[in-house]
């Protein structure tokens, strides 16, 4: 028999305080003492057994799986769960990346060396080769993360991917948490939020017509804390970006830009002064709109122990794209959007 301790501790204190309300009544199955030969699932190993029998329960079900890998922290994180769930064979689904054009060269250069190590079959959707033949236009305010929905669903469609692993979680945003495990998308790629399908015990619903596709989210039950302390815990390398280092940066609507070659400090009357500081980042975007936040956490546990205070969430603190509305994740999710 397996239980699940949600302490994510190797002892017995809290199993057998968690069962011993149950000892005495009549409903009561399970003595106050662990069964011999029991394991106690972690609150990470319970994560960790989910995200694999997902990415199983995918390669098990559909013929073109794909997964988003940009080399931000969670697709790192649900790559490595790929891994672990089909070694010593290789990973059976190629990565897909859709490149803004102004993605942080760190990032980019640590896609490319994980891709090349891995032996991955790497593809790129471009959305400078879009606004190059006009069938995109640059935004007034120059953030191109919005301008990933068409060359995503052009891949997925020129691909015939008929399922999307992607590294969202529920904790990120509101309408993240309102997403299922298995994700339906029409033959247009929309997202319907209101057309969602039951996943009681477990069970996945991953029927869908021609043309049609599933969104798939193994780190869905994950939190930001949870994916550092895996982190940690597996020793996954990440590109250095997200520990402290110095970098130039200027405020802007409460947020850290750096300053870079599609991040300006404004120069009019509302100039933007730009200084020296140690940042590092939470979530990797677009350099126009994604913010880093002050800190010193230079290693892994220091990363932890300041997540592990902190009240608002990567997203909410650092993207403006997602400011631009209330609604405006929702918005863009039911247009195709990650």
């Amino acid at each position: 028999m397996t239980t699940i301790d949600l302490t994510d501790t190797t002892t017995g204190d809290a199993a057998a305080a968690g069962t011993a309300g149950t000892a005495g009544t009549a409903d009561s199955l399970l003595p106050d003492a662990a069964l011999p030969g029991e394991h106690r699932l972690s609150q990470l190993e319970a994560l960790e057994s989910e995200g694999i029998h997902i990415i199983r329960e995918v390669v098990a079900e559909f013929e073109r799986p794909v997964l988003l890998f940009s080399g931000g922290k969670d697709s790192v994180v649900m790559l490595h769960l790929a891994i672990k769930a089909f070694a010593p064979g290789p990973v059976p689904f190629p990565v897909l990346h859709v490149d803004t054009g102004h993605n942080f060269p760190e990032v980019l250069a640590f896609r490319d060396a994980t891709a090349e190590r891995l032996r991955l079959r790497l593809e790129v959707a471009s959305v400078q080769d879009y606004l190059d033949d006009g069938r995109l236009r640059e935004r007034a305010d120059g953030t191109r993360n919005p301008l990933q929905t068409q060359p995503l669903l052009d891949a997925i469609t020129g691909h015939r991917f008929d399922a999307v692993f992607g590294g969202g979680r529920r904790d990120e945003e509101k309408a993240r948490a309102k997403e299922r495990v298995f994700s339906l998308r029409d033959e247009f790629g929309q997202w319907d939020p209101r057309n969602q399908r039951p996943e009681l015990w477990n069970l996945y619903n991953g029927r869908h017509r021609p043309g049609e596709h599933v969104r798939v989210f193994p780190l869905s039950n994950w939190t930001e804390l949870d994916v550092w302390r895996y982190i940690a815990r597996e020793r996954i390398e990440l590109p250095g970006l997200y520990y402290a280092h110095e970098r130039e940066v200027f405020d802007r609507d409460g947020m850290l830009l750096a300053v870079g070659p599609y991040s300006q400090p404004r120069t009019d009357a509302e100039a933007e002064s730009v200084r020296t500081e140690t940042v590092r980042y939470r979530t990797v975007g677009d350099m126009s709109c994604t913010g880093a936040v002050s800190s010193d956490a230079t290693g892994v546990e220091d990363v932890i122990a300041e997540v592990g205070i902190t009240r608002i969430t990567e997203r909410g603190a650092t993207r403006a794209d997602d400011r631009l509305s209330e609604a405006a994740m929702e918005d863009r999710k039911k247009e195709g959007y990650f």
